[in-house]
């Protein structure tokens, strides 16, 4: 509070300056800055590295005002949603990584190994994942929203588009603004700016935003009682910027900004706790509700009466959680860097120089139920320490014929992930009563007396009474696993260095056609190291003790059951015996992306243009903390000793995933008056080698998806499977649709805006898991051929209006505003299982307020998501409780699905009011 209240004071103590100050400020501020002076020349935008109208430039992108932000009331890239129909911004199990989506592509956040196929980049700066975009941004001049591939300009490749944040720099004409706002959730915002010069050539700007709010989530015990809360609000963010503009050649800008969080972060609900079962066996197409309770269900509730809903109510907003336990979300993300542009008359160079430091702390209860089966402690992390430096070289030539532009770009990141994953007190019994319900029928689990699991006396009844004799040591030693062992402190670090050269050249070959054409070479390394440390001994004994067992010598059934016991005993990398391994490896790729693009402006108002652009975004590894563990979990090996774990630095190499790569083909029109204007683009963008990522309920999958013609073998061409001759290795996901943007002002002081996306990002009919077609598709995502990709809906539509009608004759004007987002139905999780669909719906914002002359001051009520829209951001196979979903059921691959599901909400309706004041 202390902080926000000096944020204030800074933004305010303006009242005390002379009048002559004052008067600048006035000189400085537009006459008038209501919908009837908008005009879309007037928005101008760097997407091109060149200060271009925004109606001028020939590729598809959608330019954010800070009006329109400040209206809708975002204050990072998630409200965005709400403005630009093609992109789809949402965050899960922490906000250190957030997903974005542009045409229906993007990469699932939670895996640190990923970059994003939708990139962040903050005042020239390149973020190395799109969590960074989820801290408060503070004062912004405009976000531009730029799709499709952008293979030739920007710092780092990204295969489906980026996000261009530019922040308001420093002005030589004092200026201070403060904001103080108030809402529901007891919901706490307090932000200012202050600029001016400090020598004729230096000005220098501070601003800062504090945010406080109760969290969204109940936090309750298996009594139902209120314990905490979760997904709350407690941050703030300082940046301060200098700019120095000795003469009319040169200017320096440096920036230096910080981002704290310390929140209770994020929390989830249950969805669906059915089971599923095949009322017709042998014949698939159809499948039924158990009339029993779940058998997962039963178990944990037997653990901890009360622990998961049998009916869940997710709206109710409640999530379960293990008294002690708690979730955590602590960040701290600073930065320093400095753009230098110099003309030379000839030529003008620009260089951005940067450093980062990105640490987010993300740790607590990991089985989101009141029982307590898996958790992290808070010695876990991830950190990204980033370098990056740019220079751009920009002239004309023959006779300003050419515009050309060369450059070259240098990044150097370095990676650390610290992670652990520790058995609960109930672990034992959990993982031993979900074992001996594994193979039951429908009618065998409604007879399995699941209370004994509620005891450890009851645990050994059931092992006695129902485990041959041979296996009972095994299955009690799993019962009895002590608490507060697992996978305790492994540590993982990526090395990556990028260098890339790069041109883009416009050829004005007419005064109505121009050709642009770039081209980029992208170099990347990637050392990878990880060493595995932990304290469960249990899983190496057990591996001894089944040798016999899981090499067959007791009968299949007692193989699939010891199988069964080392999969849960020795999850993830839990084994003591890993802790003397070191894994290290390392790849290096090149690459050419570029882009070439026709354009016609036959006229002042018509742009006409069609394009083709190459993309590219590098591999890397999977840095999962249970993947290591898994690996072979589908080809199940005889031998115990190395059941499950990487035994050498050569199983390293099974964490590569390849580059991912697009060809894009667009067409479109621009039409812009002082009235209105239209922008309508075509699209057809086909990936290769498309990285998905997916959580299975124990760890997250990583595969590159591509195509395959009609050589597929050994697999069914409807669930994938297979594998395919090189040569008939095709694109996997093509994203092909149409977007339109309309902006009006239709008569003075009213402005109305609305964008509709119809984008179909479907996989092909014939999958497989890697660039070669040797890799069947993972058993996981056999949903995926011929269906459309996660958090993809094929339609949205947006819209908003704003009236600012003048209020007498004293200067002072109204604001009348409403924005709404309107999306079809898509499906939430990445292996597209039918409980992760989410319906359609709309999500509506408002403000309405008053405002002095010149928007000195303003006094605003605001409400977000008005109806209390009622949707889920992403679903969840909740961490081992169950498998397979209806689908394998209807699919005749499972006779029964007992897997729970759990959700991450969106955010409910909030309400408040904004006191705002600038001088």
């Amino acid at each position: 509070m202390k902080k926000g209240l000096l944020l204030l004071s800074a933004g305010l103590s303006a009242l005390s300056f002379p009048a002559r100050a004052q008067d600048a400020a006035a000189e400085a501020a537009p006459q008038n800055t209501a919908a009837e002076t908008y005009d879309p020349n007037a928005i101008i935008v760097t997407a091109t590295r060149r200060a271009s109208p925004l109606s001028d430039v020939p590729i598809a992108v959608s330019a954010v005002t800070a009006e329109s932000m400040q209206n809708s009331g975002a204050s990072d890239i998630r409200q965005l949603n709400q403005l630009a129909p093609s992109l789809l911004v949402s965050s899960t199990g922490t906000e250190a990584n957030g997903s974005a989506r542009i045409r229906g592509i993007g990469t699932v956040g939670d895996n640190p190994g990923l970059e994003s196929s939708v990139g962040v980049f903050i005042d020239g700066v390149y973020r190395s994942r799109t969590g960074a975009g989820l801290n408060e941004l503070g004062e912004i001049e405009r976000v531009e929203v730029l799709r499709g591939p952008q293979g030739t300009l920007f710092g780092r490749n990204t295969s489906a588009g980026l996000l261009n944040i530019v922040s308001k720099a420093p002005e030589f004409k004092f200026g201070a603004s403060g904001e103080i706002t108030y809402g529901n959730y007891d919901y706490w915002r307090l932000s200012g700016r202050v600029t001016g010069p400090i020598t004729e050539g230096l000005a220098l700007s501070l601003d800062g935003v504090w945010v406080q709010r109760d969290g969204f989530l109940d936090l309750v015990d298996s009594s139902g009682s209120k314990i905490g809360e979760a997904n709350d609000r407690d941050r703030y963010f300082l940046r301060g910027q200098a700019l120095w503009e000795p003469n009319d050649a040169l200017s320096v800008r440096i920036i230096g900004d910080y981002t704290h969080r310390d929140e209770s972060c994020c929390a989830a609900t249950y969805i669906s706790t059915r089971e599923t079962v095949d009322p017709t066996p042998g014949i698939p197409g159809d499948f039924a509700q158990s009339p029993t309770a779940n058998r997962i269900l039963q178990i944990l509730n037997a653990i901890k009466p009360g622990s998961v809903p049998v009916a869940p109510r997710p709206y109710t907003r409640e999530a379960y959680i293990t008294p002690g336990r708690e979730y955590s979300s602590d960040l701290k993300d600073w930065g320093l860097s400095a753009e230098i542009n110099y003309d030379f008359g000839l030529a003008k160079l620009t260089s951005i120089t940067a450093y980062r430091d990105y640490k987010s702390k993300d740790f607590g209860d990991y089985d989101y139920t009141a029982a307590d089966i898996l958790y992290r402690d808070p010695n876990t992390f991830r950190q990204f320490k980033t370098f990056t430096q740019e220079l751009r070289l920009q002239g004309q030539a023959f006779n300003d014929q050419l515009d050309w532009l060369v450059g070259g770009y240098y990044a150097h990141e370095k990676l650390t992930l610290r992670d652990n994953i520790v058995f609960g007190a109930d672990y034992g019994r959990f993982a031993t009563c979900r074992l001996l319900t594994a193979n039951l029928t429908p009618a065998q689990s409604a007879a399995f007396p699941s209370a004994a699991c509620g005891s450890p006396t009851g645990t050994a009844g059931l092992i006695s009474a129902l485990v041959p004799a041979p296996l009972r040591p095994a299955f009690t030693a799993l019962a009895n696993i002590p608490a507060g062992t697992g996978d305790t402190d492994s540590r993982y670090f990526q090395k990556s260095e990028n260098w890339a050269l790069f041109t883009h050249n416009i050829l004005h070959i007419t005064d109505k056609i121009d050709f642009t054409v770039g081209l980029r070479y992208t170099h990347e390394t990637k050392d990878f190291s990880a060493s595995l440390n932990n304290n469960n001994t249990t899983c190496p004994a057990l591996q001894t003790a089944l040798a016999p067992a899981v090499a067959g010598g007791l009968g299949a059934a007692a193989a699939n059951a010891a199988r069964g016991i080392l999969a849960l005993a020795c999850l993830g990398n839990s084994s003591s015996t890993l802790n003397g391994l070191s894994l290290r490896d390392d790849i290096s790729d090149g690459e050419f992306s570029g882009t070439a693009v026709l354009s016609f402006k036959p006229t002042s108002e018509i742009l006409l243009y069609a394009s083709y652009s190459r993309g590219y975004k590098a591999g890397g590894y999977n840095l999962d903390r249970f993947e290591l563990g898994n690996t072979g979990l589908s080809t199940l090996t005889s031998s115990p000793a190395t059941y499950f774990f990487p035994r050498t630095n050569a199983d390293a190499s099974s964490l590569r995933f390849a580059p991912e790569k697009v060809d894009a083909f667009e067409i479109g029109l621009k039409y812009s008056t002082r009235k209105w204007s239209a922008n309508i683009a075509a699209f057809r963008q086909e990936f290769e080698n498309f990285q998905l990522n997916t959580f299975n309920g124990t760890s997250f999958v990583v595969q590159n998806i591509n195509g395959c013609g009609e050589s597929l073998t050994t697999g069914s061409i409807d669930v994938g499977g297979g594998r395919c001759d090189r040569d008939d290795v095709k694109p996997g996901l093509v994203s092909q649709g149409v977007e339109v943007e309309l902006t009006a002002t239709p008569v003075r002081d009213i402005r109305v805006s609305g964008g509709l996306t119809y984008a179909e990002a479907k996989f092909r009919n014939r999958l497989v898991g890697s660039s070669d077609g040797q890799t069947p598709l993972d058993d996981a995502l056999f949903l995926l051929p011929g269906n459309v990709n996660s958090n993809a809906p094929k339609f949205v539509t947006t819209v908003s209006f704003a009236w600012t009608p003048p209020l007498g004759g004293s200067g002072l004007s109204g604001l009348v505003y409403f924005d709404g987002r309107m999306t079809s139905d898509y499906n939430t999780g990445s292996d597209l299982f039918p409980e992760k669909e989410q319906d359609g719906y709309s999500v509506w914002n408002a403000r309405v307020g008053i405002r002095g002359p010149e928007e000195s001051w303003a006094v605003e009520f605001w409400g977000q998501n008005i109806f209390n829209t009622r949707y889920t951001q992403v679903a969840f196979n909740s961490p081992l409780q169950g498998s397979g979903s209806s689908a394998h059921v209807r699919a005749g691959r499972a006779a029964v699905a007992t897997q729970l599901f759990s959700a991450y909400l969106a955010e409910p309706r909030t309400y408040g009011i904004t006191l705002r004041g600038k001088f």
